[in-house]
């Protein structure tokens, strides 16, 4: 039997400690030009203090126009470089494995944040104009360039953010994905740019360096059935190490009713070859790591659970009963946790439940 506590071999580099990793999280604590502030950095090496196999930062933006919020990472640029390093370097001293999440925005981006205009796979008027053939070709090399340079920066891997309808979720989209030109239209056209992202950052990065794939398994356009096709394709591809399905709630139902069981059950029963599988959502106490990987996931992804508590893993594999503390929680618990101030700001007012 698969317990929380096992180390977690990938198909490239070191293992995981364990079968715990940081969700990618919002946090809007980065400095407007998309570098790392020393807030950000103490959030996520307090994490891996706390235990986490994988520590990931928020989706960092791989060019100016995808970039989604004021205060946003950004990995766009050679400028990124000296944060980037230093945190990979204290991620490691720390013990754990590190990861950047690489991200564009599409028709989510916020022209504010980004002073350009939002592109997407199609237009809508009056919000984004479509990417030229050419432009998406520009945007693989845009995710790819990110990843090399997060190998540079000494961080064991990266994921690419293909979920919650930013763009390379958009191209998915069965609804509005239509184009001509070869990246739309048919499922295999609409998948050819998470393809090309995935394979063409495995082949210009190192044989230990570790990519990820975050999917989406429902809505924003995703057919459940298409889901399945794109996320067995990918795990048997060789070219991923872990596939991070966001399910929003690890143990619901699927969403479209023509499909039983559990949600979970629909990937974990999938080939994977030698591709790890985690899940995320309302991962709240050990239990609930533990029956993620009793129903067949190989790890599980912390949210929440992980903003309430910096040691998590920690308090996990210490008590078998351990349950994340209900909220909402005050301020000084919160900083307690090294949640910084414009953290702390951003879960008071953009989600009801999180600050007393």
């Amino acid at each position: 039997m698969t317990t929380i506590a096992d180390q977690l071999p990938l198909a490239h580099g070191a293992p995981l400690d364990n079968r715990f990793a940081l969700a990618p999280l919002t946090n809007k604590q980065s400095h407007p030009d998309g570098t790392l502030s020393d807030d950000e950095i103490r959030w996520l090496v307090a994490r891996a203090e706390g235990g986490f196999g994988l520590t990931m930062t928020a989706a960092a933006y791989v060019a100016p126009a995808g970039k989604a919020w004021t205060g946003q990472l950004g990995i766009h640029d050679d400028a990124m470089l000296p944060g980037l390093e230093r945190l990979a370097t204290e991620l490691r001293a720390a013990g754990s494995r590190s990861a950047v999440q690489l991200h564009h925005g599409g028709l989510r981006a916020d022209p504010a944040a980004s002073g350009t205009g939002r592109v997407a796979p199609w237009a809508v008027e009056g919000t984004a104009r479509a990417l030229s053939t050419g432009e998406v070709e520009q945007a693989v090399a845009d995710f790819v360039a990110a990843a090399v340079r997060a190998e540079r920066a000494g961080f064991d891997g990266v994921e690419v953010h293909g979920a919650h309808g930013y763009l390379v979720g958009e191209f998915l989209d069965h609804r509005h994905n239509q184009r001509t030109d070869g990246w739309g239209g048919e499922l295999a056209a609409r998948a050819r740019f998470v393809t090309e992202v995935v394979r063409e950052i495995r082949a210009a990065t190192g044989p230990d360096f570790q990519l990820g794939l975050r999917l989406t398994p429902e809505r924003q356009g995703i057919l459940l059935a298409e889901a399945k096709t794109v996320a067995a394709d990918l795990m048997t591809s060789g070219w991923l190490d872990y596939l991070d399905m966001s399910l929003w709630d690890a143990f619901k139902t699927p969403y479209e009713e023509e499909h039983d069981g559990l949600l979970i059950e629909h990937f974990t029963e999938l080939p994977r070859g030698e591709t790890r599988l985690g899940v995320a959502g309302k991962v709240l106490s050990a239990a609930d790591a533990q029956w993620c990987l009793d129903h067949g996931a190989d790890f599980a992804l912390i949210g929440s659970g992980a903003i309430l508590h910096h040691d998590f893993p920690r308090r996990a594999l210490a008590d078998p009963a351990f349950v994340a503390c209900a909220q909402p929680v005050t301020r000084d618990h919160l900083a307690a946790e090294r949640v910084g101030p414009a953290f702390v700001d951003y879960l008071s007012t953009g989600w009801s439940d999180w600050v007393a």
